[in-house]
């Protein structure tokens, strides 16, 4: 989640050095915010990189390292030669600094034929989710609303709250629902059992990866990682079935919400990036909010893409676009569409106190 390292060192955020990276593919995220992998395309230097993204780390790094982050429909891209984590939600994404080498490194890994741009047929923004943001909700939202409405126009932006839905359309979460999340201020009670149910799933299939090979080795493992892996491997079969009529059920319900053409717009994180060596236990709050927000993509198996909104208090903003599984090429062609107006509107925003 971070990309704090104790083996090797951490790499050094480009925007903001004494700020995390991102993690796990930090490395990559770095390479290509600090301009370490370019490579000349139409007498411009551009950069593009790719990374796996399980959990959140493709879309974390992205966000703050202020570069493009790609997480494609689970499933679409290749994972043959990856040592697997977890299964149900390993992805292969890829980074860049512009939409269009982001778009074009779609066309060469992406299964699909090369489509042209369809107009969305609406902007749903979730209320909810985004008053879950540590900074001011405007500096995010308006930049993007105001973008959406010079191309497309105002009627095509939703507004809903996402985690009454999600409670209403997919009821298997009750499985996964605990006190804790129906008490906390910062918790969405629903999504929250979201992020529970994938974690869990994550868990179970990250043991059966390797379970034989930790305990055999017995890894120095850095603080964190150590305690999720061993965590990990205490994890029974119990709540499994659940998960996964709970994937299918909750996929079912965001393709329904989302129809053929519509995208759903996240905050990609609730805040700016942590300092480097903050101690985990004061990032609690950060976390139950930051992963019931990444598990949307997750368990739905949707794409998202992450897109940088500029400074704010001179660290990096990002949001998110996503859209139904297997419309990977339709959202890549949309924030190629879309990007012009955001630098326009991140220009103003940048200007102007929220």
């Amino acid at each position: 989640m971070y990309g704090e390292n104790k083996h090797y060192g951490t790499p050094t955020n480009p925007i903001a050095s004494d700020r995390v990276p991102g993690g796990s593919s930090s490395g990559s995220a770095v390479a290509v915010g600090a301009m370490l992998v370019d490579f000349s395309l139409l007498n411009q230097s551009f950069s593009s990189i790719t990374g796996t993204d399980t959990g959140a780390s493709v879309r974390v790094p992205a966000s703050y390292c202020g570069i493009f982050g790609f997480r494609p429909s689970h499933g679409v891209v290749s994972t043959t030669g990856v040592t697997p984590m977890a299964q149900s939600f390993d992805t292969v994404g890829w980074f860049a600094r512009d939409p269009e080498i982001l778009n074009r490194v779609g066309k060469v890994l992406l299964p699909f034929p090369d489509v042209n741009p369809v107009k969305p047929t609406q902007f749903i923004i979730p209320e909810d989710c985004f008053r879950l943001l540590s900074i001011p909700i405007d500096r995010v939202t308006q930049v993007l609303v105001k973008s959406v409405e010079k191309l497309f126009g105002s009627d095509i932006i939703k507004h809903i709250i996402l985690g009454d839905y999600v409670e209403e359309k997919v009821t298997s979460l009750k499985h996964f629902t605990s006190k804790e999340n129906q008490t906390q201020e910062y918790s969405i009670p629903s999504l929250a059992a979201l992020s529970s149910a994938m974690r869990l799933l994550q868990r179970y299939e990250f043991k059966n990866n390797h379970e034989e090979w930790v305990r055999a080795v017995q890894p120095d493992l850095g603080p964190g990682i150590r305690e999720r892996v061993w965590e990990a491997l205490g994890e029974t079969d119990e709540k499994i079935d659940a998960c996964q009529y709970l994937k299918t059920e909750f996929r079912s319900a965001l393709t329904d919400l989302l129809g053929d053409s519509g995208v759903l717009v996240l905050p990609t994180v609730p805040g700016l990036p942590p300092k480097l060596q903050t101690d985990p236990s004061t990032l609690e709050s950060f976390l139950v909010r930051a992963f019931s927000l990444l598990s949307i993509s997750g368990v739905s198996g949707f794409c998202q893409v992450s897109i940088p909104l500029g400074l704010h208090d001179n660290l990096p903003v990002a949001v998110s676009l996503l859209a139904r599984h297997g419309s990977d090429c339709f959202l890549l062609n949309l924030v190629q569409a879309l990007y012009g107006s955001i630098k326009e509107q991140v220009e103003v925003a940048e200007k102007t106190s929220y």
